[in-house]
């Protein structure tokens, strides 16, 4: 067999592995609802379900995915629900002075931000692309360093910490995987998903 064979068959093992890791990842951010609504305060249940729908949307838009043009309606209004949910936990979490929780939200909100200028952005500003892949990757750096505090009070012995600290780590690694497919690393043809996302885009602007 050629190198070039073994290459092709190669390729569907890595992606096949790939979206196995990304939906058990979706998996277990969605049971962290059932747990924080048991063992968390209502704010996390209620924030921790509200980014849980914007992942799924998110995976929707940057996932290849084709869906029947009568939901983009309905897709609007859940993503405008989830949002709101959103924000209303991060001034909760201000409110209630979660100095950690509100850091962590406010540069969640950020990754979004950044995530929907690459998805809205046209394809040739590559400068802008550049500099929004460098925010994104500093954004990812500070929440790491948040999930690593939330370790770190888990092992000093606070209990509640184990649960933010393992939730943390899941949500790094889910928007680490829209991020591959926002750039097609998760098996499309290098530029095929960068255009049809753009498409999709501009067909249905939000």
């Amino acid at each position: 067999m050629t190198s070039g064979a073994r290459a092709g068959a190669t390729k569907p093992r890595l992606v096949r592995g790939f979206v196995l890791f990304k939906w058990a990842i979706y998996s277990l951010l969605a049971a962290n609802v059932a747990l924080y609504a048991t063992s968390g305060t209502p704010t996390e249940a209620i924030d921790t379900a509200a980014w849980v729908l914007l992942l799924l949307l998110f995976e929707w838009e940057t996932g290849g995915w084709r869906l029947p043009r009568w939901s983009r309606p309905l897709l609007r209004l859940l993503r405008a629900l989830a949002a709101l949910a959103v924000v209303w936990a991060f001034v909760d979490y201000a409110l209630d002075g979660e100095r950690l929780d509100f850091l962590n939200a406010i540069t969640w909100l950020a990754v979004v931000l950044a995530l929907e200028l690459e998805l809205r952005i046209p394809a040739a500003l590559a400068r802008v692309h550049r500099m929004r892949r460098v925010l994104a990757w500093c954004l990812y750096t500070a929440l790491a360093g948040f999930a690593l505090a939330w370790w770190l009070q888990a092992g000093a012995g606070l209990d509640e910490a184990w649960l933010d600290a393992w939730d943390a780590s899941l949500w790094l690694a889910a928007f680490v995987a829209i991020e591959l497919n926002v750039f097609g690393l998760a098996g499309a043809a290098p530029g095929t998903e960068r255009a049809a996302t753009s498409q999709r885009a501009g067909a249905d602007p939000s």
